[in-house]
């Protein structure tokens, strides 16, 4: 495994980047790898992660992010003196070591060596963490870097490298004036290129600031490079070449750039891969269509390396989506570009045109922004040939044709993260600003969802009226979303309505119906429900060409929430047709994955709709997994339709997968709705299933009062014996989870003899175990396995996978308590094998609680703390606060 510092904290494996988990579980990431092996006690780790503003249970929050460190296989040890991560696999040890053997090697193996070393730094060290203690650690890398820059340099110019090194030297004094090393550097690649003039001007500009700045002079080594540098200014080697003057007739170099974006904010990882050799780079954008930032990045890169184009920088807007004027023609442009160029009168035919243009630029070092390109056919001819040129192109289409044909390369922009959309928001507003209302900040900036053109619209309405609180505008922006977001010059609106341009009707269409569902993703499958056509790749194809929406996961396609927001606004008239399709196809499909999932459920009929093919209970959980937020979606659009009896059937559907999952709090929202749409129907079964379910749900989070409220409910409506033994077996499990042990048993044994006269064998097995753990934890060990012993045969002759788990996790209770310890090992090891096997999380973190319980009893210590602390992370990712508070009373 490979751990990455030197820009976002990153670890991967096999060169794929694993799922770290948020920004403070980077922070405790990187605290252990900056101590290079050593231990770290928990309470400098708090410090250096959280600084002065730690959470009210900042350890406990700690052993959970280095738990689910722990769960993505990294080697976290646990040691007297703290935690620690032992590995020298860290770019920054790499960076040293590099550094180290380059400072005694030869100039040659070491300029190797040094860019070795420095192409491993992707951005800003520790980017995005934001504790005192990483900016201090960050200033110190960088520090460390900038040093092995300047030895880097020192190398290149004893090479006879000064004048390839020229733009670097005056981009880095630039960005800080008052080094005098890396002064002296530039002065002396100037006077070595034969630019002896320019080097003493600098000289003398640096001494002048040392002077007002400082109140000092340049250091003795700067001060004997400049007094040789005026040794030789008369005698300079023969091929130097004075650059003073220009003959008469020399036009001037044009400089067309607009002015760079004063507040562009991030972008490094896009910036750098601008920098990569090419000769032709094309900027898109993913994840949205206007207002994603690509004239802001190609005029800030563009700014940033005007020495590397000393022979000029061409520019035009090819308006491709002007939402008043038609796209500029590519004559028109070439006109444009030739008159800057010199040329009076260009000549009529494009051809020609292009031709002439090309060989003016040639053989010279030219830079030329191509912004908001139409499509490939306005481009080409616009592009330069020659082989020291570069064409910025941006375009809110994929310009497919310009990377197959003329081998361009797509630096694609998504929105901003959180850290770069405060970062830009503070530099317009200012910290004081910001700071004060931090969580009206962090929705503000929600609401934005990272779009630039967004944050500008913000910023400058927040500017405008310096006395309004954040606050105030972040109401508006909840209740009125893109009305808050128009603007006398930036119309969000217009700036989508523009990408619709280029659509056929058939994506136009589908670009409307997607922002009706509130999805967060969809698939294939889901589209063409939606639509009512099989062929929907096409259109998804245009609309993914023009950035309205991203398939961010093979076959799966996102829109940006406020691109959704208006594609909502533009929707087909009459579109519940599409979708009740689309409704359906999620409802018929949960309906049979439940029924692979829980094959002895009572049957009920099968909501209408296109149901995806699955094949058993694994295809049914992974695809529960991949569909749930887009069902719970699904939901809420029948909810929101009153199409009361799918909405029912939904959560209905999701019962069995939200118990395996532990999806406690979903499975209140989901049933909620469900018991809104009961009332609304009268229907008495459906208003039984959702106070019953609602009622467990709500008891599972601790809402107990609630809880029994609901299930009395279903307890009173039920009429049919069936009924009335599910509803005493909800009715037994909440009170045992109240504590209520004898008062459990008494509904047990209801279900259990209400079971027995019904008949039904796998409803026995699972009333018999009920019973027998109930009698167990009341201390009648004989009998609880008796009971238990009859459900075990009862489901294994039955095939019943579910209940042979829960009856072995019954019997590992009853061996462990009845002074049987390594029986009940293998009780537990069986259950927790049937579980894992079954996908069942939750009762998988119920059973390795239990087992952590009897290794700790047998003296297998490590073992026991293994299994408590992985169930302390299935506790917590399911939110089961309580149980997760007891097991983390036992690891302390």
């Amino acid at each position: 495994m490979d751990f990455e510092l030197l820009g976002g904290v990153r670890a991967r494996v096999g060169g794929d980047d694993l799922d770290i988990g948020h920004t403070r579980r980077r922070s405790v990431l990187a605290a252990l790898l900056l101590e290079a092996g050593r231990p770290v006690p928990a309470e400098r780790l708090v410090d250096r992660v959280w600084g002065e503003r730690p959470p009210l249970r900042a350890k406990e929050t700690l052993y959970g992010y280095v738990s689910k460190l722990r769960a993505a296989g990294i080697d976290i040890q646990r040691g007297p003196g703290g935690y620690l991560l032992d590995t020298d696999r860290v770019d920054l040890v790499e960076f040293r070591a590099l550094a180290e053997q380059a400072r005694t090697a030869p100039d040659e193996r070491a300029a190797e060596l040094y860019d070795r070393a420095l192409r491993l730094w992707r951005g800003d060290a520790l980017d995005g963490l934001d504790s005192p203690w990483f900016a201090q650690v960050r200033e110190a890398l960088h520090a460390e870097r900038a040093a092995v820059e300047l030895d880097r340099n020192d190398v290149a110019i004893r090479l006879g490298d000064h004048a390839a090194l020229l733009p670097a030297l005056r981009r880095a004094t630039r960005a800080d004036p008052l080094d005098e090393r890396l002064a002296g550097q530039l002065v002396l690649a100037l006077h070595l290129s034969g630019r002896s003039s320019e080097a003493l001007r600098h000289y003398d500009a640096l001494r002048r600031t040392l002077a007002d700045e400082l109140g000092t002079d340049p250091g003795k080594p700067l001060q004997d490079l400049h007094l040789r540098v005026l040794g030789h200014q008369d005698a300079q080697p023969a091929d130097a070449t004075l650059v003073d003057a220009k003959p008469a007739d020399v036009k001037a170099v044009p400089r067309q750039l607009p002015a760079p974006h004063r507040w562009f904010t991030g972008r490094e990882k896009e910036l750098t891969a601008l920098t990569e050799p090419s000769s032709t780079v094309v900027i898109t954008a993913i994840g949205g269509a206007g207002g994603i930032g690509k004239t802001a990045l190609a005029l800030h890169w563009a700014h940033r390396h005007l020495d590397d184009f000393p022979d000029g920088q061409l520019y035009v807007n090819l308006r491709g989506f002007d939402p008043v004027g038609d796209p500029v023609t590519p004559e028109n442009a070439l006109r444009g570009f030739l008159e800057a160029l010199g040329v009076d009168d260009p000549p009529a035919d494009l051809d020609a045109r292009s031709a002439l243009y090309r060989s003016l630029v040639a053989d010279k070092r030219v830079l030329v922004v191509l912004d908001n390109a139409r499509d490939t056919a306005q481009v080409t001819p616009l592009l330069p040939g020659g082989a020291h040129c570069t064409a910025l192109i941006t375009s809110r289409v994929q310009l497919l044709g310009l990377l197959t044909a003329h081998g361009a390369r797509s630096v694609a922009l998504d929105v901003l993260d959180e850290h770069e959309s405060r970062t830009f928001l503070t530099a317009r507003l200012g910290a004081e600003r910001v700071e004060a209302e931090p969580d009206v900040t962090g929705e503000l900036l929600e609401l934005c969802g990272g779009l630039p053109l967004a944050l500008s619209i913000v910023a400058a309405r927040a500017v405008t009226q310096p006395d309004l609180p954040l606050s105030a505008l972040t109401e508006e922006l909840r209740e009125q979303r893109l009305d808050a977001l128009d603007d006398l010059s930036a119309d969000l609106r217009t700036v989508f309505a523009c990408s619709l341009r280029v659509l056929s009707p058939a994506a136009k269409e589908l670009f409307g119906l997607l922002g009706l569902t509130s999805a967060p993703d969809l698939g294939l499958r889901a589209v063409a429900a939606l639509t009512g056509r099989a062929d929907t790749r096409r259109p998804l194809r245009e609309l993914e060409a023009a950035h309205l929406v991203q398939q961010h996961r093979v076959g799966r396609y996102r829109m940006h929430d406020l691109v959704r927001l208006y594609a909502a606004e533009v929707a087909p008239p009459r579109a519940d047709v599409n979708l009740k399709a689309f409704v359906g196809h999620f409802a018929a499909t949960a309906h049979a994955g439940d029924r692979l999932i829980e094959p002895h459920r009572p049957p009920i009929t099968a909501p209408d709709g296109d149901p995806v093919p699955l094949a058993d209970v694994t295809a049914a959980m992974d695809w529960f997994d991949a569909e749930y937020e887009s069902l719970l979606a699904a939901q809420r659009l029948a909810a929101d339709h009153r199409w009361h009896a799918v909405a029912w059937h939904v959560a209905w559907a999701l019962t069995n997968y939200h118990l395996r999952r532990g999806h406690a709090a979903e499975d209140i929202a989901v049933w909620r709705a469900a018991l809104d749409a009961a009332d609304a129907l009268q229907d008495r079964f459906m208003r039984v299933s959702a106070h019953k379910f609602l009622g467990m749900a709500l008891t599972d989070v601790g809402r107990y009062d609630e809880g029994d409220h609901h299930l009395r409910e279903a307890l009173g409506l039920v009429e049919d014996d069936y009924g009335k033994a599910a509803a005493h077996r909800a009715m037994a499990w909440a009170m045992e989870r109240r504590g209520d042990v004898a008062g459990a048993l008494v509904h047990a044994q209801a279900q259990l003899e209400l079971f027995r006269g019904l008949g039904i064998p796998v409803r026995i097995a699972e009333a018999l175990n009920d019973v027998g753990y109930r009698m167990a934890r009341l201390g009648d060990h004989v009998g609880a396995e008796a009971h238990c012993r009859e459900a075990l045969a009862l489901n294994e002759e039955l095939g019943h996978v579910e209940g042979e788990a829960a009856t072995s996790d019954s019997l590992g209770y009853i061996a462990h308590h009845h002074g049987r310890d390594e029986d009940a090992v293998e009780h537990y090891r069986h259950a927790l094998e049937l579980y894992r096997r079954l996908d069942n999380s939750y009762e998988e973190a119920s059973v390795l609680r239990h087992f952590g319980d009897v290794l700790a009893a047998v003296g297998r210590d490590a073992e026991a703390r293994d299994a408590r602390q992985r169930a302390l992370t299935l506790f917590r990712a399911q939110g089961r606060v309580e149980d997760a508070d007891e097991v983390l009373a036992q690891l302390a």
